[in-house]
């Protein structure tokens, strides 16, 4: 099942094809990595999805129904570029932000005071935007972009201006958040934290997918096969002999106690092993080197 469904979607500004013909699913209760260089049609893809502007060719599904007036009630947008009012006061902001999205004073309250209280902001409700650092301003975003318990998220770096503390905290939530069943799109350069955050990746440049698919699988895809060891003791003699013998593996660096090794794709990498056991070797660790995500997609987008 998916939350939202991209079905050959294409985008154009007079001569220029901001999104040419991309397909993916965001599987529903995942939280998805939209990646890709600058200019290469995130945002536009953003703004189709949140219905700020429409495609040219193809169709969006949200949670299987295609996209119509009542769909930005519910989804969560964070921009990369904030829209908060400087002069006006956080609460009442907040208040006037959430009845946009349909939530009765009431309801608005009760809510936006449970954000205060989880993430520390309990004395912010008379004070004015421009009184606030810009990590301040970015949790009160969050709590903007969160407060109508929307059932797809879109978070377009989201950790900009926080400091590493206030970072973890709107991790935790982002992560409680989609426990609880909300739907998550995390759009950043930052190729780490889509490695400890996303589980679904699709990576977009010049407009046109490049690859998608879960973290791991895409990291098993491109891996080159590189294994890292560490050991104890002395080298058999031949080593260099052995490595060579069918093309089987190569050392590709050595040092003391440490050997990193290339194995052919068609061998098994318990030669190498068998061949570093025949010396006065104990071996500490042995384990692959998969490529990072920032690995991977400076390549494929250099391709």
């Amino acid at each position: 099942m998916s939350i939202l469904k991209l079905d050959d979607v294409v985008k154009k500004y007079e001569k220029h094809t901001a999104v040419n013909h991309v397909s993916f699913e965001v599987p529903k209760g995942s939280i998805f990595g939209l990646l890709g260089p600058n200019g290469a049609g995130k945002t536009s893809l953003i703004r189709i999805i949140t219905t700020i502007t429409g495609a040219d060719e193809g169709t969006v599904y949200l949670d299987g129904e295609k996209l119509n007036n009542e769909t930005p009630n519910y989804i969560g947008y964070l921009p990369e570029e904030r829209g908060l009012y400087k002069k006006m006061k956080v609460g009442e902001q907040l208040m006037y932000l959430a009845q946009l999205k349909g939530l009765s004073k009431k309801e608005a309250k009760t809510q936006i005071n449970k954000w205060f209280d989880r993430l520390g902001m309990d004395d912010w409700w008379d004070k004015t935007v421009e009184e606030l650092s810009k990590g301040m301003q970015q949790k009160v975003q969050f709590v903007a972009t969160v407060v109508h318990e929307p059932k797809l998220l879109i978070l377009d770096e989201p950790f900009t201006g926080l400091d590493p503390i206030n970072t973890n905290l709107i991790k935790d939530e982002i992560r409680r958040l989609n426990d609880g069943g909300v739907s998550i799109i995390f759009s950043t350069h930052r190729m780490e934290q889509v490695e400890e955050i996303c589980e679904h990746i699709v990576l977009i440049n010049q407009g046109k997918k490049v690859l998608e698919g879960r973290v791991v699988d895409v990291k098993q895809k491109y891996k080159d096969n590189l294994y890292k060891i560490k050991y104890d003791g002395d080298l058999p003699s031949n080593l260099t002999m052995m490595d060579e013998v069918d093309n089987r593996w190569e050392i590709i660096d050595k040092k003391e106690g440490e050997l990193t090794v290339k194995v052919a794709e068609s061998k098994d990498s318990n030669l190498v092993l068998n061949n570093l056991i025949r010396g006065d070797v104990h071996i500490n660790s042995f384990n692959e080197i998969l490529p990072t995500l920032n690995e991977i997609f400076i390549k494929q987008v250099n391709n």
